[in-house]
């Protein structure tokens, strides 16, 4: 590429944490060597992992020096580990890697490409990715496509505050972010165990989302993924949650809104009742009864966690012939 070309374009930086992905972070780190567009900085920071992880890393490094390395001797959790690559990065866009997701090689050009089009009051960029399983295969895609490769749902773009509050629809490691908007936000909440769910709600109601339609990353689907976690009994991740919905109850501006929220708050009532985190479903409860007062269903559930059934293991053994059953369709259609 011309390099009069390349000191006119922006720059990308692309922060990788890891933590115990010796088997993958090889190939992640190699997908961004491997973009075609040149003005990217790559960091990666190593969260106290106990497996190879920090070897591989450093053999890369090797073959990379421009790369930058951090260990850290403790494991400072997700959120933090991604400021400190922020704080060693300055690109005007920012990626952020999970250590066994792959970028597909236009990426980083099609989503600058895309920002440059756009507005300033533009602060993320997401994509359509497929979902590969621990050895690679691809088993679906986040959006389901059509017979022209396109997503057969409607994506929500634009103002998507009250979207993010309904559901779950951004892939979180589809995104490219605006660095002005990152500096303004303070980077991620480090005192929460997962960052996306706050990050969109922060984001969203001041800055607008643009959605490619193409499959531009792969994210790898694993048993023992953060994501899963959220079914465990005493995991961090409702508590976290909780606070995130809080957040977002004073930044609703609309009765839609609200009501949006509302209905969120009753599907973590539910995730509480599974997770047997009764105290945590009460606290839900009680955010709930400041939006909108409760329906009949989600009266019953917080009645029946004062119970305290065991339904843990028989719910976590559901989703799991679930996932099986849901696996073998897959296979059968040829995905």
């Amino acid at each position: 590429m011309d390099p009069f070309l390349n000191q006119h374009r922006p720059w990308v930086s692309v922060i990788c944490t890891c933590y115990n992905q010796a088997d993958y972070v090889i190939d992640s780190l190699q997908s961004v060597v491997d973009q075609r567009y040149a003005n990217i900085e790559l960091v990666v920071i190593d969260n106290a992992s106990t497996d190879d992880s920090a070897g591989q890393i450093r053999q890369f490094c090797q073959q990379h020096p421009a790369v930058q390395f951090v260990q850290n001797t403790t494991n400072v959790g997700l959120c933090r580990a991604f400021n400190q690559g922020l704080a060693l990065t300055t690109g005007d866009f920012v990626i952020d890697l999970a250590a066994d997701d792959l970028l597909m090689p236009n990426r980083v050009a099609r989503q600058v490409a895309r920002f440059l089009s756009l507005p300033p009051f533009y602060g993320v960029v997401f994509t359509n990715a497929a979902l590969i399983s621990s050895q690679g295969n691809v088993m679906g895609h986040h959006f389901p496509l059509n017979a022209a490769g396109h997503a057969s749902v409607p994506v929500p773009s634009g103002d998507v505050f009250k979207a993010v509050l309904e559901r779950y629809f951004i892939c979180t490691p589809t995104m490219m972010m605006r660095r002005s908007m990152l500096d303004e936000l303070g980077g991620y909440d480090e005192d929460l165990a997962f960052e996306d769910f706050d990050f969109w709600v922060r984001s969203s109601r001041e800055y607008r989302y643009a959605y490619i339609d193409e499959v531009l990353t792969q994210k790898r689907r694993l048993p023992h993924s953060l994501g899963q976690q959220i079914t465990l009994p005493e995991n961090a991740l409702l508590e976290s949650t909780l606070r995130v919905c809080f957040k977002a109850n004073t930044l609703c501006q609309t009765p839609d809104e609200r009501h949006a929220l509302a209905m969120r708050v009753r599907q973590f009532i539910r995730k509480c009742f599974y997770a047997e985190q009764h105290e945590l479903a009460d606290k839900f409860g009680r955010l709930l009864r400041e939006i909108e007062t409760p329906d009949l269903l989600t009266r019953l559930i917080l009645r029946l966690g004062h119970l305290k059934l065991p339904i843990n293991g028989m719910y976590r053994y559901y989703l799991t012939r679930r996932a099986f059953k849901g696996g073998m369709r897959l296979e059968m259609k040829g995905v």
